[in-house]
């Protein structure tokens, strides 16, 4: 995993602004990905409801105001924003997970600025107001219906490869602030059950129907979350980290991730580890170690704090252009750690310290695939038949022939190049030279130099597991100077 989050809470990734057309949105989506691509990125993690409102088509909630500049606008013209995002992601080969923030409402008070139809008009009783923000009420089981229904609409309407929360539940707590929720704990708690335990049971009941929701609609769509990098520290728990967070997942935001894991409730977490090495309250060493041991056969990915990496940082260490590298090479000696997930977007895109040229010179130097989960049901294809290589004016024209079901199925297709004529391990990325969406059955390739060069090509499904390489054939590789036409007189 090679991913990156697209934060459109406040513009922080895209748009850049909420003032742009249509046209300029495309473009700085086209800009992105393409970026991304060149430095080994293939996930992209697109947040799509930042509180309560839509970058997509949807019947439940209003356009965004940071897609528009006022909630409950339509683009102009109109598209879907999450259609293009999938459209274009897949044409590169990369994964796109929907990020959904599920019980954030509003990052203000001020209701001048919602949509006439926005659900803090039509259902004030659901929500609670807390540090100036307002947020949905997890305690009441209508609330966490609905917004199941509406992570459920995207499921259902897109080619999503995941759903994808972070770390917000019940809010980061703020002193001297209550979150008001004492009438509905003392209306549905069971028992003896105090407040720290129904929150938890809450979010974990949660948790739980959107999993088996999603596995019932479309078992191939992954779902994982990004929690607080701390669960607990060991002071107040001795299973816990040996830390000393100021808040942590399990006390604080009431997500107690580890029982989601244990249960098979997630398919992968991506803790955000946002520390540097060495840090004395919660350092990332530590921290690695503590989650490589609490997989419970899930995958784990890591997400890494790019924002941080920049001269004028907070601390010294994060000046450092080796800290990042420091991390990567740490997490590979983990087999337990799938991979990265890098926050934000626009900080790898700055190339600060250096950061995005390391990743595409070294890290991500050869392609990756995003690995398949062995304990989620498997789709399998049939190779494809690769029938032919043509040879024109300093190209290579590769033709083969897919399935329908390759085409239905396939998240993407691989094309492999090997000098030589020696039997092809599609196991080496460094003959990977491109990823195509799944109804392409052509490729032009421009080898480096003359020479005899082999061919294969493979289908990956929407489960990321590859299919057996077609036959293989080689080709005699000359760069011709193109034909000259006889003209009669």
């Amino acid at each position: 995993m090679r991913g990156v989050w697209v934060a459109t809470l406040l513009n922080i990734d895209w748009p850049s602004a909420s003032n742009l057309s249509t046209i300029e949105q495309k473009h700085e989506i086209i800009s992105i990905l393409d970026h991304h691509q060149s430095v080994g990125i293939n996930a992209v993690f697109l947040q799509v409801r930042p509180a309560a409102d839509a970058f997509y088509r949807s019947s439940f909630e209003p356009w965004s105001k940071w897609l528009t500049g006022v909630q409950g606008k339509s683009p102009d013209p109109v598209y879907d924003p999450l259609e293009f995002w999938i459209e274009q992601c897949h044409q590169r080969g990369m994964e796109l997970h929907a990020w959904f923030n599920p019980f954030r409402a509003s990052v203000s008070e001020n209701l001048q600025l919602v949509d006439e139809q926005h659900l803090l008009r039509k259902r004030p009783e659901w929500f609670i107001t807390y540090a100036n923000r307002i947020y949905f009420n997890p305690g009441l089981p209508e609330v966490r219906k609905y917004v199941e229904e509406v992570i459920m609409e995207v499921v259902t309407n897109y080619e999503i490869d995941g759903i994808h929360f972070d770390d917000y539940f019940y809010p980061y707590k703020v002193e001297d602030q209550q979150f008001d929720d004492l009438e509905t704990f003392n209306e549905m708690k069971e028992g003896t059950q105090n407040l720290e335990d129904w929150r938890r049971s809450n979010v974990s009941s949660f948790i739980e129907s959107v999993s088996e929701s999603i596995s019932a609609a479309k078992p191939e769509v992954r779902f994982g979350i990004s929690p607080s990098g701390v669960w607990r520290n060991r002071y107040m728990d001795e299973s816990g980290s040996d830390t000393r967070a100021g808040q942590t997942s399990y006390d604080d935001l009431y997500a107690d991730v580890l029982l989601w894991m244990k249960n098979g409730w997630v398919d992968y977490l991506a803790p955000q580890i946002y520390w540097h090495i060495g840090f004395e309250l919660a350092d990332y060493k530590t921290l690695l170690d503590w989650w490589s041991k609490h997989t419970y056969g899930r995958h784990l990915y890591i997400g890494q704090s790019a924002y941080k990496v920049r001269r004028d940082a907070d601390f010294s260490p994060w000046q450092d252009p080796s800290e990042m590298p420091r991390h990567i090479q740490l997490n590979r000696k983990y087999p337990q750690v799938k991979g990265n997930i890098y926050f934000s977007s626009k900080s790898l895109r700055t190339n600060a310290l250096g950061l995005g040229d390391s990743l595409k010179n070294n890290y991500h130097r050869y392609p990756a695939l995003v690995p398949p989960m062995i304990y989620k049901p498997a789709i399998t294809l049939e190779s494809p038949y690769l029938y032919r290589i043509s040879h024109g004016h300093k190209k290579l024209t590769i033709y083969w022939t897919a399935e329908e079901k390759q085409q239905v199925a396939g998240r993407y297709q691989i094309v492999y190049r090997y000098v030589g004529d020696s039997w092809p391990d599609t196991g080496d990325p460094r003959n990977i030279v491109a990823f195509l969406p799944p109804n392409i059955t052509t490729f032009e390739d421009v080898p480096p130099k003359k020479g005899n060069y082999t061919y294969v090509v493979t289908s990956v499904s929407k489960t990321n597991h590859e299919s057996e390489g077609s036959r293989a054939i080689t080709i005699d590789y000359r760069k011709r100077k193109p034909r000259k036409k006889k003209i009669k007189t």
